[in-house]
């Protein structure tokens, strides 16, 4: 079974989501801003790091954009239920 390691930026808005893939593409720091930023309390002390996963153990949304999108690519925004995730998929086997 495939696992995919992640980091993230949760935020209220898409509006938000928005603004921090443009920062981040314009050379941010990802766990800078994940530790500013994220209204993910995991997130937020980890600079956004998620760990290793399977798939299923993430919500849906989330979980397509780990097992399907490119590796290293900032992806964003990603509404779930918690709200708009700036997405990078640091590994994947």
């Amino acid at each position: 079974m495939p696992e995919a390691s992640a980091r993230h930026i949760l935020v209220e808005t898409e509006d938000q989501c928005k603004q921090l893939v443009t920062e981040l593409n314009n050379g941010g720091d990802f766990a800078a801003l994940a530790s500013e930023h994220s209204k993910c309390p995991s997130g937020k002390q980890s600079g956004g790091e998620l760990g290793t996963f399977k798939p299923g153990q993430m919500v849906k949304e989330f979980d397509d954009a780990c097992f399907n999108g490119e590796v290293g690519a900032l992806q964003g925004p990603i509404k779930t239920q918690f709200g708009y995730h700036v997405l990078q998929v640091t590994e994947r086997n």
